[in-house]
């Protein structure tokens, strides 16, 4: 009991200065940024306003006072919940954040579990098929997977399956001219699949690549050896011997991808015209508008730290070598 309080205490710790340490350097970046907040809150009405209206408009938003008040002031508010008005949607950055988030949480959610379901099952494929053609060719495939750029998979995807083939939707998270109240499930899924197919597409390679190594070791351990010659073969020998040892750094790999995900969101998103988080990011950081972009950036450092804190969870409850380390 003891130790977990420690343990609890610790990250709690840890993420307080994580979160002091990223707002500071948000609210640094944005203050240094090129962009004016005033001229990107008016917009091609610029020419129209008259310097007092300029003033006032600054005044509003507190531009006109030192970055180091206006940071105290944003920070003393923030503890006490609030996160300030969307100068883009006119509402509390809250309510924004908690609007955009439902639609990228099923969007990422989507695409961690087939990223991390086909990432698994082509590394086991590939360690079992070790040496021969499958294997050179899931490797090539991981390679340059890894090393192709989200947005431009986007491109290819949608101008593959939407354009030529007709087969999804261009764009959009739910069809044009359709009511809320009159949107299906089956519409938000068909919307939903080619962004979360090229988010999860980031994943797949590690994954992959480091199950590969990962059963290759254990394939040439002594045990194995063993149950080859008592006769096991093929899928037998890796459900009973391969799929516990290579299974967890798997699923701790996954959890730590929380960063790579979200990264991947913003550019995905951008691409399809998805309205989730990453969206939201781009045009806040487009349009000048601080204080919903200052939300956004620690509410994703704390979703990338709860995804850190999950997967070390997972990992001191399955291996008891970390629990007795945090004991000694």
């Amino acid at each position: 009991m003891h130790n977990i309080m420690l343990y609890g205490l610790q990250k709690s710790l840890k993420l307080i200065i994580l979160l002091l340490a990223v707002s500071a350097l948000s609210f640094a970046l944005v203050e240094f940024s090129p962009i004016d907040p005033v001229q990107a809150y008016v917009g091609a009405d610029m020419l129209r306003v008259s310097p007092e209206q300029r003033e006032a408009i600054a005044a509003h938003w507190g531009f006109n006072q030192p970055p180091a008040e206006r940071y105290i002031r944003w920070i003393t508010s923030l503890i006490g919940g609030d996160f300030g008005m969307s100068m883009i949607y006119r509402s509390p950055v809250l309510e924004v954040i908690q609007q955009r988030f439902l639609s990228s949480a099923a969007l990422m959610g989507t695409a961690w579990l087939l990223s991390g379901i086909i990432g698994f099952s082509v590394g086991v494929v590939a360690a079992m098929k070790k040496g021969t053609w499958i294997d050179r060719v899931i490797q090539w495939y991981c390679y340059t997977l890894a090393s192709t750029p989200t947005f431009w998979l986007g491109l290819v995807l949608l101008l593959l399956f939407a354009v030529w083939l007709g087969w999804f939707p261009i764009g959009l998270g739910v069809p044009a001219g359709v009511l809320a109240q009159d949107v299906t499930w089956q519409d938000r899924m068909v919307h939903m699949f080619l962004p979360a197919l090229t988010l999860s597409f980031t994943g797949i390679s590690t994954i992959a690549l480091h199950t590969r190594q990962k059963l290759i070791s254990v394939l040439d351990s002594d045990y194995i050896l063993f149950a080859r010659a008592r006769g096991e073969r093929g899928f037998t020998l890796f459900w009973r011997h391969g799929l516990r040892n290579v299974a967890l750094p798997a699923v701790t790999l996954q959890f730590t991808s929380f960063s790579e995900l979200f990264g991947g969101a913003v550019l995905a998103e951008q691409v399809f015209s998805y309205p989730g988080l990453g969206q939201a990011t781009v045009e806040a950081g487009l349009r000048g508008d601080v204080p919903l972009l200052l939300g956004i950036v620690l509410c994703s450092a704390l979703f990338v730290f709860t995804g850190n804190v999950l997967a070390d969870l997972i990992y001191r409850r399955v291996d008891p070598r970390m629990r007795e380390g945090d004991a000694l």
